[in-house]
Protein backbone atom coordinates (compact mmCIF):
# COMPACT_ATOMS: atom_id res chain seq x y z
CA UNK A 1 0.00 0.00 0.00
CA UNK A 2 1.18 3.48 -0.71
CA UNK A 3 2.12 5.95 1.97
CA UNK A 4 -0.82 7.65 3.51
CA UNK A 5 -1.27 11.38 3.25
CA UNK A 6 -0.01 12.93 6.51
CA UNK A 7 -2.59 15.74 6.23
CA UNK A 8 -5.40 13.17 6.27
CA UNK A 9 -3.89 11.29 9.19
CA UNK A 10 -3.63 14.39 11.34
CA UNK A 11 -6.42 14.52 13.95
CA UNK A 12 -8.88 17.35 13.54
CA UNK A 13 -8.15 18.49 17.09
CA UNK A 14 -4.55 19.19 16.10
CA UNK A 15 -5.66 21.99 13.77
CA UNK A 16 -8.35 23.94 15.60
CA UNK A 17 -10.24 26.41 13.45
CA UNK A 18 -9.03 29.97 13.51
CA UNK A 19 -11.05 32.67 15.21
CA UNK A 20 -12.29 34.12 11.92
CA UNK A 21 -13.59 30.66 10.89
CA UNK A 22 -16.13 30.61 13.72
CA UNK A 23 -19.64 31.80 12.86
CA UNK A 24 -20.17 34.91 14.98
CA UNK A 25 -23.61 35.46 16.45
CA UNK A 26 -25.86 38.47 16.09
CA UNK A 27 -24.78 40.14 19.33
CA UNK A 28 -21.07 39.56 18.63
CA UNK A 29 -21.41 41.15 15.22
CA UNK A 30 -23.49 43.98 16.67
CA UNK A 31 -20.90 44.78 19.33
CA UNK A 32 -18.15 44.63 16.71
CA UNK A 33 -19.99 47.12 14.50
CA UNK A 34 -20.81 49.38 17.45
CA UNK A 35 -17.15 49.51 18.50
CA UNK A 36 -16.23 50.56 14.97
CA UNK A 37 -18.76 53.42 15.16
CA UNK A 38 -16.95 56.28 16.92
CA UNK A 39 -20.04 58.45 17.33
CA UNK A 40 -22.06 55.56 18.71
CA UNK A 41 -19.32 54.63 21.18
CA UNK A 42 -19.02 58.22 22.44
CA UNK A 43 -22.81 58.42 22.77
CA UNK A 44 -22.80 55.19 24.76
CA UNK A 45 -20.20 56.67 27.12
CA UNK A 46 -22.21 59.88 27.60
CA UNK A 47 -25.41 57.97 28.32
CA UNK A 48 -23.56 55.66 30.71
CA UNK A 49 -22.14 58.66 32.58
CA UNK A 50 -25.61 60.19 32.94
CA UNK A 51 -27.06 56.91 34.19
CA UNK A 52 -24.24 56.48 36.70
CA UNK A 53 -24.68 60.05 37.97
CA UNK A 54 -28.43 59.54 38.27
CA UNK A 55 -27.87 56.32 40.21
CA UNK A 56 -25.49 58.02 42.63
CA UNK A 57 -27.96 60.89 43.08
CA UNK A 58 -30.78 58.42 43.74
CA UNK A 59 -28.68 56.73 46.42
CA UNK A 60 -28.02 60.09 48.07
CA UNK A 61 -24.28 60.08 47.37
CA UNK A 62 -24.38 63.04 44.98
CA UNK A 63 -26.37 66.27 45.48
CA UNK A 64 -28.38 64.95 48.45
CA UNK A 65 -29.29 68.42 49.78
CA UNK A 66 -30.33 70.12 46.55
CA UNK A 67 -33.11 71.98 48.39
CA UNK A 68 -30.75 73.52 50.96
CA UNK A 69 -30.53 77.31 50.78
CA UNK A 70 -26.76 77.51 50.54
CA UNK A 71 -26.39 80.61 48.39
CA UNK A 72 -27.57 84.17 48.40
CA UNK A 73 -30.52 85.41 46.40
CA UNK A 74 -29.70 84.70 42.70
CA UNK A 75 -26.01 84.08 43.42
CA UNK A 76 -24.19 84.14 40.05
CA UNK A 77 -21.91 81.36 38.75
CA UNK A 78 -18.41 81.38 40.21
CA UNK A 79 -16.69 82.34 36.95
CA UNK A 80 -18.79 85.53 36.83
CA UNK A 81 -17.66 86.64 40.27
CA UNK A 82 -19.80 88.49 42.78
CA UNK A 83 -22.19 91.17 41.61
CA UNK A 84 -24.05 93.96 43.35
CA UNK A 85 -27.50 92.78 44.35
CA UNK A 86 -30.37 94.13 46.35
CA UNK A 87 -30.41 93.14 50.03
CA UNK A 88 -32.42 89.97 50.58
CA UNK A 89 -33.55 87.83 53.48
CA UNK A 90 -30.12 86.17 53.69
CA UNK A 91 -28.38 89.41 54.64
CA UNK A 92 -31.22 91.24 56.42
CA UNK A 93 -31.18 91.59 60.23
CA UNK A 94 -32.59 88.55 61.96
CA UNK A 95 -35.69 88.78 64.20
CA UNK A 96 -35.47 88.47 67.97
CA UNK A 97 -37.68 86.02 69.83
CA UNK A 98 -37.95 84.84 73.42
CA UNK A 99 -35.62 81.88 73.90
CA UNK A 100 -32.37 80.80 72.19
CA UNK A 101 -31.71 78.61 69.11
CA UNK A 102 -29.26 78.51 66.20
CA UNK A 103 -30.38 77.68 62.66
CA UNK A 104 -27.93 76.05 60.26
CA UNK A 105 -29.00 74.88 56.82
CA UNK A 106 -31.92 72.51 56.95
CA UNK A 107 -32.69 72.56 60.68
CA UNK A 108 -36.31 73.40 61.41
CA UNK A 109 -36.60 76.26 63.97
CA UNK A 110 -40.22 75.74 64.93
CA UNK A 111 -39.86 72.85 67.38
CA UNK A 112 -37.05 74.37 69.45
CA UNK A 113 -38.66 77.79 69.31
CA UNK A 114 -41.98 76.61 70.70
CA UNK A 115 -40.22 74.57 73.37
CA UNK A 116 -38.24 77.59 74.57
CA UNK A 117 -41.29 79.81 74.56
CA UNK A 118 -43.10 77.41 76.89
CA UNK A 119 -40.19 76.57 79.17
CA UNK A 120 -38.31 79.89 79.30
CA UNK A 121 -40.79 82.68 78.64
CA UNK A 122 -38.41 85.38 79.80
CA UNK A 123 -35.36 84.32 77.84
CA UNK A 124 -33.94 86.27 74.90
CA UNK A 125 -33.71 84.28 71.66
CA UNK A 126 -31.98 85.36 68.46
CA UNK A 127 -32.42 83.40 65.23
CA UNK A 128 -29.01 83.02 63.57
CA UNK A 129 -28.78 81.71 60.01
CA UNK A 130 -25.65 80.10 58.62
CA UNK A 131 -23.73 82.38 56.19
CA UNK A 132 -24.59 81.86 52.55
CA UNK A 133 -22.19 81.75 49.63
CA UNK A 134 -22.18 84.70 47.26
CA UNK A 135 -21.18 82.56 44.26
CA UNK A 136 -21.78 78.92 43.29
CA UNK A 137 -20.36 76.79 40.45
CA UNK A 138 -23.50 77.21 38.33
CA UNK A 139 -25.18 79.91 40.39
CA UNK A 140 -28.26 79.84 42.62
CA UNK A 141 -31.98 80.31 42.08
CA UNK A 142 -34.40 82.69 43.78
CA UNK A 143 -34.26 80.82 47.07
CA UNK A 144 -30.52 80.22 47.10
CA UNK A 145 -30.63 76.57 45.95
CA UNK A 146 -27.51 75.34 44.20
CA UNK A 147 -28.32 75.10 40.47
CA UNK A 148 -25.66 72.41 39.92
CA UNK A 149 -27.20 70.18 42.59
CA UNK A 150 -30.67 70.83 41.18
CA UNK A 151 -29.49 69.91 37.68
CA UNK A 152 -28.02 66.61 38.88
CA UNK A 153 -31.08 65.71 40.95
CA UNK A 154 -33.41 66.85 38.16
CA UNK A 155 -31.53 64.66 35.71
CA UNK A 156 -31.96 61.70 38.05
CA UNK A 157 -35.72 62.32 38.15
CA UNK A 158 -36.05 62.72 34.38
CA UNK A 159 -33.93 59.64 33.68
CA UNK A 160 -35.88 57.59 36.21
CA UNK A 161 -39.17 58.53 34.58
CA UNK A 162 -37.79 57.99 31.07
CA UNK A 163 -36.19 54.60 31.73
CA UNK A 164 -38.97 53.01 33.79
CA UNK A 165 -41.71 54.36 31.52
CA UNK A 166 -39.85 53.02 28.48
CA UNK A 167 -39.44 49.59 30.07
CA UNK A 168 -43.15 49.45 30.96
CA UNK A 169 -44.27 50.61 27.51
CA UNK A 170 -41.85 48.24 25.74
CA UNK A 171 -42.97 45.22 27.78
CA UNK A 172 -46.65 45.99 27.17
CA UNK A 173 -46.14 46.66 23.46
CA UNK A 174 -44.06 43.51 23.01
CA UNK A 175 -46.58 41.28 24.79
CA UNK A 176 -49.60 42.72 22.98
CA UNK A 177 -47.83 42.67 19.61
CA UNK A 178 -46.77 39.06 20.13
CA UNK A 179 -50.30 37.96 20.99
CA UNK A 180 -51.88 39.87 18.12
CA UNK A 181 -49.35 38.84 15.48
CA UNK A 182 -49.08 35.18 16.46
CA UNK A 183 -52.73 34.33 17.11
CA UNK A 184 -54.42 36.65 14.64
CA UNK A 185 -58.19 36.49 14.28
CA UNK A 186 -60.30 37.98 17.08
CA UNK A 187 -57.25 38.49 19.31
CA UNK A 188 -55.63 40.60 16.61
CA UNK A 189 -58.88 42.52 16.05
CA UNK A 190 -59.22 43.34 19.76
CA UNK A 191 -55.69 44.66 20.10
CA UNK A 192 -55.95 46.59 16.84
CA UNK A 193 -59.14 48.24 18.10
CA UNK A 194 -57.39 49.32 21.30
CA UNK A 195 -54.43 50.55 19.26
CA UNK A 196 -56.73 52.55 17.02
CA UNK A 197 -58.50 54.18 19.96
CA UNK A 198 -55.26 55.36 21.57
CA UNK A 199 -53.65 56.56 18.36
CA UNK A 200 -56.78 58.48 17.32
CA UNK A 201 -56.03 61.03 20.05
CA UNK A 202 -52.81 63.10 19.79
CA UNK A 203 -50.33 61.59 22.22
CA UNK A 204 -49.45 64.67 24.27
CA UNK A 205 -53.10 65.71 24.46
CA UNK A 206 -53.98 62.26 25.77
CA UNK A 207 -51.20 62.44 28.37
CA UNK A 208 -52.30 65.93 29.46
CA UNK A 209 -55.90 64.77 29.85
CA UNK A 210 -54.96 61.77 32.01
CA UNK A 211 -52.54 63.86 34.09
CA UNK A 212 -55.24 66.50 34.66
CA UNK A 213 -57.76 63.87 35.81
CA UNK A 214 -55.25 62.23 38.17
CA UNK A 215 -54.77 64.94 40.77
CA UNK A 216 -52.04 62.97 42.58
CA UNK A 217 -48.63 64.11 41.37
CA UNK A 218 -45.49 62.04 41.69
CA UNK A 219 -42.82 60.11 39.84
CA UNK A 220 -44.78 56.85 40.02
CA UNK A 221 -47.86 58.53 38.55
CA UNK A 222 -45.80 59.93 35.67
CA UNK A 223 -44.28 56.51 34.96
CA UNK A 224 -47.72 54.89 34.84
CA UNK A 225 -49.20 57.61 32.64
CA UNK A 226 -46.38 57.52 30.10
CA UNK A 227 -45.91 53.75 30.17
CA UNK A 228 -49.61 52.89 29.79
CA UNK A 229 -50.08 55.27 26.87
CA UNK A 230 -46.77 54.93 25.03
CA UNK A 231 -46.80 51.25 23.99
CA UNK A 232 -48.47 51.75 20.61
CA UNK A 233 -45.29 52.13 18.54
CA UNK A 234 -43.75 48.96 19.97
CA UNK A 235 -47.03 47.09 19.45
CA UNK A 236 -47.20 47.99 15.76
CA UNK A 237 -43.64 46.82 15.03
CA UNK A 238 -43.79 43.65 17.13
CA UNK A 239 -47.11 42.63 15.57
CA UNK A 240 -45.56 42.85 12.12
CA UNK A 241 -42.49 40.91 13.28
CA UNK A 242 -44.61 38.07 14.65
CA UNK A 243 -46.75 37.98 11.51
CA UNK A 244 -43.54 37.56 9.52
CA UNK A 245 -41.79 35.03 11.76
CA UNK A 246 -44.65 32.69 12.68
CA UNK A 247 -44.69 31.13 9.19
CA UNK A 248 -40.94 30.66 8.84
CA UNK A 249 -39.30 27.26 8.69
CA UNK A 250 -37.69 27.25 12.14
CA UNK A 251 -41.02 28.01 13.84
CA UNK A 252 -42.88 25.37 11.79
CA UNK A 253 -40.12 22.86 12.61
CA UNK A 254 -40.42 23.64 16.32
CA UNK A 255 -44.16 23.02 16.12
CA UNK A 256 -43.59 19.74 14.30
CA UNK A 257 -41.25 18.64 17.11
CA UNK A 258 -43.97 19.27 19.67
CA UNK A 259 -43.12 22.76 20.96
CA UNK A 260 -46.10 24.54 22.48
CA UNK A 261 -47.43 27.82 21.15
CA UNK A 262 -46.03 29.77 24.11
CA UNK A 263 -42.64 28.15 23.64
CA UNK A 264 -42.63 29.09 19.98
CA UNK A 265 -43.71 32.66 20.81
CA UNK A 266 -41.21 33.45 23.54
CA UNK A 267 -38.32 31.00 23.09
CA UNK A 268 -38.09 30.88 19.31
CA UNK A 269 -39.56 34.05 17.80
CA UNK A 270 -38.86 36.57 20.59
CA UNK A 271 -35.02 36.20 20.56
CA UNK A 272 -35.05 36.84 16.80
CA UNK A 273 -36.90 40.14 17.34
CA UNK A 274 -34.77 41.35 20.25
CA UNK A 275 -32.94 43.89 18.08
CA UNK A 276 -36.26 45.61 17.33
CA UNK A 277 -37.15 45.66 21.02
CA UNK A 278 -33.82 47.18 22.02
CA UNK A 279 -34.02 49.97 19.45
CA UNK A 280 -37.61 50.76 20.41
CA UNK A 281 -36.63 50.86 24.08
CA UNK A 282 -33.92 53.41 23.35
CA UNK A 283 -36.31 55.52 21.28
CA UNK A 284 -38.94 55.44 24.01
CA UNK A 285 -36.48 56.67 26.63
CA UNK A 286 -35.81 59.79 24.56
CA UNK A 287 -39.50 60.40 23.95
CA UNK A 288 -40.52 59.91 27.56
CA UNK A 289 -37.79 62.21 28.88
CA UNK A 290 -39.15 64.93 26.59
CA UNK A 291 -42.72 64.19 27.71
CA UNK A 292 -41.75 64.39 31.38
CA UNK A 293 -40.02 67.72 30.83
CA UNK A 294 -43.09 69.11 29.06
CA UNK A 295 -45.47 67.85 31.75
CA UNK A 296 -43.34 69.24 34.59
CA UNK A 297 -42.92 72.53 32.75
CA UNK A 298 -46.71 72.89 32.52
CA UNK A 299 -47.25 71.89 36.15
CA UNK A 300 -48.58 68.35 35.59
CA UNK A 301 -45.34 66.54 36.41
CA UNK A 302 -43.32 66.17 39.58
CA UNK A 303 -44.69 67.58 42.88
CA UNK A 304 -43.37 70.78 44.45
CA UNK A 305 -41.05 68.91 46.84
CA UNK A 306 -39.20 67.27 43.91
CA UNK A 307 -37.17 68.68 41.06
CA UNK A 308 -36.76 67.80 37.40
CA UNK A 309 -35.47 69.56 34.34
CA UNK A 310 -39.02 70.54 33.45
CA UNK A 311 -39.69 72.23 36.80
CA UNK A 312 -36.32 74.01 36.54
CA UNK A 313 -37.27 75.37 33.12
CA UNK A 314 -40.60 76.48 34.57
CA UNK A 315 -38.80 78.48 37.26
CA UNK A 316 -36.24 79.81 34.81
CA UNK A 317 -38.78 81.50 32.55
CA UNK A 318 -39.47 84.08 35.27
CA UNK A 319 -35.79 84.41 36.15
CA UNK A 320 -34.87 85.10 32.54
CA UNK A 321 -36.91 88.31 32.64
CA UNK A 322 -34.64 89.50 35.45
CA UNK A 323 -31.51 88.57 33.52
CA UNK A 324 -30.80 85.46 35.63
CA UNK A 325 -30.13 82.96 32.86
CA UNK A 326 -27.96 80.32 34.55
CA UNK A 327 -30.71 77.95 35.68
CA UNK A 328 -32.21 77.92 32.17
CA UNK A 329 -28.78 77.27 30.65
CA UNK A 330 -27.91 74.47 33.09
CA UNK A 331 -31.16 72.55 32.64
CA UNK A 332 -31.32 73.17 28.89
CA UNK A 333 -27.75 72.12 28.15
CA UNK A 334 -27.96 69.03 30.39
CA UNK A 335 -31.18 67.89 28.71
CA UNK A 336 -29.90 68.66 25.19
CA UNK A 337 -26.69 66.66 25.71
CA UNK A 338 -28.55 63.61 27.06
CA UNK A 339 -31.28 63.62 24.39
CA UNK A 340 -28.72 64.08 21.60
CA UNK A 341 -26.53 61.28 22.94
CA UNK A 342 -29.52 58.94 23.29
CA UNK A 343 -30.70 59.75 19.76
CA UNK A 344 -27.25 59.10 18.29
CA UNK A 345 -26.98 55.88 20.31
CA UNK A 346 -30.35 54.75 18.96
CA UNK A 347 -29.16 55.30 15.39
CA UNK A 348 -25.94 53.42 16.13
CA UNK A 349 -27.85 50.51 17.68
CA UNK A 350 -30.18 50.37 14.69
CA UNK A 351 -27.21 50.07 12.35
CA UNK A 352 -25.32 47.62 14.55
CA UNK A 353 -28.30 45.31 15.07
CA UNK A 354 -29.41 45.29 11.45
CA UNK A 355 -29.37 41.56 10.53
CA UNK A 356 -28.89 42.44 6.85
CA UNK A 357 -25.35 43.60 7.64
CA UNK A 358 -23.03 40.61 7.64
CA UNK A 359 -19.67 42.16 8.58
Amino acid sequence: MGASNPDLATPSSANPPREEEYSAGLWTLAWRRLRADGVGLISLGVVGAYVLLALLAGLGWVAPHWSAEVGTHYAPPSWMGTSAREPDFATAPQPVWPGSVDLYGLQDPLADLLARIHTEPGASLVLIEAPRRTTLPLGADKWGHDVLAKTIQGGATSLQVGLFSAVLATVLGTLMGALAGYWGGKVDDAFNWLYGVLTAVPYLLLVFAIAAVLHQKGTSTLILILGLTGWTGVFRLMRSEYLKHKSREYVLAAGALGASHWRRMFLHILPNTSHVILVQLSQNVVGFIKSEVILSFLGFGVPVDAVSWGSMLNEAQNELILGKWWQLAAAGVAMAVLVTAFSLLTDALRDALDPRLKS
